[in-house]
Parts: C-alpha cells; sequence; structure tokens
C-alpha cells in the first residue's frame, strides 16, 4: 500500500460486504462476491502503468488536433473560392455503416464480479459536487436568452485537464423523462482529459507519473461523465473505462484511450498507447450511453454497469470488494487492478465499456491532420444526437476545418431500434444509416466558410440544427431543411443565423412530453475564463426551442 498508515479493513469487514453491497445495489443488477480460500492470500499483480500483455483494442487512433479551430497550417483563402463554387454534396449512407466490435461481455462480467455496482438513481443521491450560481451572461451572444444554466465548481470550471464536450440526458433516455424512482432529472456532460500526456515510460524514468512531485493530471484519464442532478443542482463524475485482462490474467481496467495499441514492455511511440479519445458527442439512449469515438464510430456502456469503489461513502477508508481484494479513492495516480488494490484515479464511480459499434467503410486516402474531412469513405463520429420528433434516431456528423482544405462534412442517421439490437447482438451484426446528407456550401463568415467547424448537430421536426465553433469568439447555430438540388435530395441552409456562446459544444434536445413542459435545447460551452479571454466561461444551458424555432423564422 502506498499509505500504510490508513486502516484497510479486510477480515473484519469481509463478512459485512454482503449485506453492505445488497442494500446499495439494485437487486436486478447486484454482483455475487466471489467466494474463494478464506486464508488463500490474492495473488499480486504487476503494476498497470506497464501495460504488460495489454491487449490491442483494434482501434485507429484520432489527430492530436481533434476538432481544433486552429488545426493545421492553412488559411481562409485557400478554401473560400472553390466553395462557394461547389454544390452541397449527396448524401452517401453506405459510408456510415457500422458494425458491432469485439465482444466485450466476459470482460465486463469479470469486473461485475470483482467490484461492488451501482445504480444511477442511488448515485445521484450521492452527487458531490455544487453547481454554483453564474456570474454575468457574457459567454452568450445576444439573439438567444438562456432559460437555464448551469456552473462548474471553481476547479472544473478552470481545469486546463478536463474540456466538457458533449452532452445528453434523460429526455434522451427514456420517453416519459423518469429514471426509477428518482427526480433528478438528469443532465449527462462528457469531458476528455485535453492534456493528453500519454502514459509514463517508468523503464526510461519519464514522466513516472506514482513519483511525489508528479501531478495528478499526469497519466492520460481518457473521458468521463458528469451527471447534474437538476432538482439539488449538485453533479459528479463517472470515469469511463476499458476492460482487460492483465498479465497475471486477472480483470482489470484502464481508462478510456483512442488505441490501446500493443505495448509489451516499455511505451514507446510505436505501441501508439497515447491519445485519449475526444468524446465531442453523446446520446444516453435507455439502458445504453453511446460516446463517439471520431476515428472508429461509438463506444457503448450501460448503465447497469456502473461500478462503485466507495460504497461506504469514507473515501478515508479502503473498503472491501467482492473479490476479497479492497479499493482506494485516495490515489489519484492508479488505474485498475495493482497489487491487489483496486484504483480508478481517485473516481467512485467507473463505467466499463460494453460494446463498440464500428465503421466499416475504407478511409479515404485524404490528410486529416488538419481537420479535412471528405465527401466519400469513412466518416469521423465528431457529435452525436437524438431525434425523438418521429421513430427515434441518432444522428451523427463530422467536425471539419476547411481552411485546410477537404470538404464542409456531412451528417447521417440510424433508427436506434438497429444500433440498439446491434449492441445486444453479435459481433458484426450491421447497422445501416437511413439517411446521409453533405453539409450545404457557398455562404461566408469572418471572411471563411461558414459551413464548416460543426461541434453539434441535431434534427427537430424536419429541421437541422448546428453549432458552429468561432475559436474564442462568439459561434452560431445554423438551420437547413432539406431540398431539391439538382434533383436529389440535399441539405440547404437558412440564410439567417443566431449569435450563440463562446466555445459552443454539442446539442441535446429535451422533449418535455414526459413532464409536460415546452422543449428545450440543451448545450453547453467549453471554454475556461481565462486572461486572454475574459468573456470566456464554462456552462450547462438551455434555450427554449420555440425561441430558436421563431428566431429563424
Amino acid at each position: 500500500m502506498r499509505n500504510p498508515s490508513r486502516r484497510i479493513r479486510l477480515a473484519a469487514c469481509a463478512a459485512a460486504a454482503g449485506a453492505m453491497l445488497s442494500g446499495l445495489v439494485p437487486a436486478a443488477h447486484a454482483s455475487a462476491p466471489v467466494a474463494g480460500p478464506a486464508a488463500a492470500a490474492p495473488a499480486a499483480d504487476d503494476p498497470v502503468p506497464d501495460h504488460e500483455s495489454m491487449p490491442d483494442d483494434g482501434f485507429d487512433d484520432e489527430p492530436e488536433g481533434e476538432q481544433d479551430d486552429s488545426a493545421g497550417p492553412g488559411t481562409a483563402a485557400a478554401s473560400r473560392g472553390a466553395l462557394a463554387a461547389a454544390a452541397p454534396a449527396p448524401g452517401r449512407p453506405a459510408d456510415f455503416a457500422l458494425a458491432k466490435g469485439a465482444d466485450l461481455s466476459g470482460l465486463v462480467a469479470k469486473l461485475t464480479a470483482s467490484l461492488p455496482s451501482q445504480g444511477l438513481t442511488e448515485l445521484m443521491t450521492q452527487a458531490n459536487r455544487d453547481s454554483p450560481g453564474c456570474g454575468a451572461a457574457t459567454v452568450y451572444g445576444p439573439d438567444l436568452t438562456a432559460d437555464q444554466r448551469f456552473c462548474w465548481k471553481s476547479d472544473d470550471a478552470t481545469s486546463t485537464e478536463w474540456v466538457p464536450q458533449a452532452i445528453s440526458g434523460v429526455s434522451d433516455a427514456q420517453e416519459d423523462e423518469d429514471w426509477g424512482t428518482s427526480d433528478a432529472e438528469p443532465v449527462a456532460v462528457a469531458g476528455y482529459d485535453a492534456k493528453n500526456p500519454g502514459r509514463s515510460d517508468y523503464a526510461s524514468g519519464r514522466d513516472n507519473c506514482l513519483q511525489a512531485s508528479a501531478s495528478d493530471a499526469c497519466n492520460e484519464k481518457g473521458v468521463r461523465v458528469t451527471f447534474f442532478n437538476q432538482k439539488t443542482r449538485m453533479y459528479r463524475h463517472v470515469l469511463l473505462a476499458w476492460p482487460y485482462m492483465n498479465s497475471k490474467d486477472h480483470i482489470s481496467f484502464d481508462a478510456l484511450h483512442a488505441s490501446e495499441g500493443s505495448c509489451t514492455s516499455t511505451v514507446t511511440p510505436s505501441c501508439a498507447a497515447q491519445n485519449g479519445i475526444h468524446a465531442g458527442g453523446m446520446v444516453w439512449y435507455g439502458n445504453y450511453l453511446y460516446v463517439a469515438d471520431t476515428a472508429n464510430g461509438m463506444r457503448v456502456f450501460d448503465f447497469r454497469r456502473i461500478l462503485d469503489l466507495n460504497p461506504d461513502n469514507d473515501a478515508a477508508v479502503n473498503d472491501p470488494t467482492p473479490d476479497g481484494l479492497v479499493s482506494d479513492v485516495q490515489d489519484k495516480k492508479r488505474i485498475g487492478r495493482q497489487s491487489n488494490v483496486w484504483y480508478a484515479y481517485g473516481y467512485r464511480y467507473v463505467m466499463p465499456q460494453v460494446a463498440t459499434v464500428n465503421f466499416t467503410a475504407a478511409k479515404n486516402g485524404g490528410p486529416t491532420s488538419g481537420n479535412q474531412c471528405y465527401n466519400t469513405g469513412r466518416p469521423k463520429a465528431s457529435y452525436l444526437s437524438l431525434d425523438r420528433t418521429g421513430t427515434d434516431h441518432m444522428i451523427i456528423g463530422e467536425y471539419c476545418n476547411t481552411n485546410n482544405g477537404g470538404d464542409p462534412g456531412r451528417v447521417a442517421t440510424y433508427p436506434m431500434a438497429s444500433l440498439a439490437a446491434a449492441v445486444e447482438g453479435a459481433t458484426g451484426t450491421a447497422v445501416s444509416a437511413d439517411e446521409a446528407y453533405g453539409l450545404p456550401v457557398g455562404a461566408t463568415f469572418n471572411g471563411e466558410a461558414l459551413w464548416h467547424k460543426f461541434q453539434g448537430a441535431m434534427r427537430y421536426e424536419g429541421s437541422w440544427y448546428f453549432h458552429r465553433s468561432n475559436a474564442s469568439s462568439h459561434g452560431l447555430l445554423l438551420q437547413a431543411t432539406v431540398g431539391t438540388v439538382d434533383g436529389a435530395a440535399r441539405l440547404v441552409g437558412n440564410t439567417k443565423t443566431l449569435k450563440s456562446t463562446i466555445g459552443p459544444e454539442d446539442l441535446y434536445l429535451a422533449h418535455g412530453r414526459g413532464d409536460n413542459l415546452p422543449p428545450r435545447l440543451w448545450s453547453l460551452s467549453e471554454h475556461a475564463t481565462t486572461a486572454d479571454c475574459s468573456a470566456c466561461a464554462r456552462e450547462v444551458y438551455s434555450y427554449p426551442m420555440a425561441d430558436v424555432v421563431s428566431s429563424f423564422g
């Protein structure tokens, strides 16, 4: 143990562990403790940071400048003329084809047998961070007024490590907008580890994250999801994780990375085990949380598989786990099972990945380092949203920066029933997009193309809405409808634009039907207040959807 002075309840508490867990875990999701010889000591593990025998997850990595308005060396003038003369691209649904990836159910079952589980309703009662009152509304543009605003606690509001990106909520999850017995009306926000420092190379002594002088932000932590309790205005972070069998053939988990690679001893550039995923979009639908993985498709998580590393809510005491080990939530520099102790970078709650749905089309051969996109080949999964105004559909689309060449991007839709069937089906189960469109072209904004740099999109009652970023200046909310161009269905942009927040991100519609409330369009702003951007602020907010629709005319 890192701190031998801390009390560790092992044998004295083992008998009470089952009763403690049965009182905290919903019966349908409870996991029985794994029995074993009482006198046998658990086998120790190799330290997880070496990642010996870490299996390759088979995923592609993402470019460093993912969804970055300033990525690449290009200039606006390089693309402006070509875009103005071009016609919107036709949709190619086949490029958006998906298929379920490797089966993770066995690994997840081992995890849920090893660690206590917790339901979201109980998690919301354990929300431990208060959302303070928001200050001046300088982050907002003049065209729309936010009717609800949630702000972050000071360390989250200013963090250079965690940057909020994606949003969803209980209105996506349930038609009646109720989750169990909770009246929390949760809004979920995903953030990514923006430092992307990679893993430590312990053999060479580089960036040893366990040394006392190392920052808590030393290792790449991937993605966390924050759940806001709208009733209490409290929130809680949950770390997303990738399950795997470690070198001692024990179940463990790691932070979510773009590519786990195939490191066999020390971390090197050749094993591509460095960066996290951007998580630019997210949809919570039923029991599943779909998180965008730009280069690959979507990672999927299950709300019935939330792991709890601190059931007694006392961080100073290591809790016994059903597998006979203990969990430590004070150490913020370790993750997974290490030397018979479970860690999660200090987080109490962990959601392991249960499935993937991956793009199957071949990549376009063009460069992507400057956020370029192309009208043919595998798309990017830059943002996600849900359309509940007809048959439920997933919306997926691309962030593109045409200042560096390429095309404005594409969007597509999938029936949610098909996605859920793939998640619950066998490896290789296919999912087809039923609509796909290229984005409009021709208009300009601030001397560059208008229809690019989108951080979020959604469809509502047949119209499409897009959140366009603009570096550290106010972004725009745009609208488009499906029309006929050259005899084919294309997206046609509304000439009117609405000035939105600084750093606008993903979109989520709370339809309100379950609570007899008017629909609200939710989003969030990503930029922290800095000396260079005093008007910036991280906020989670909603606009009355009626105001949005009427403002476009």
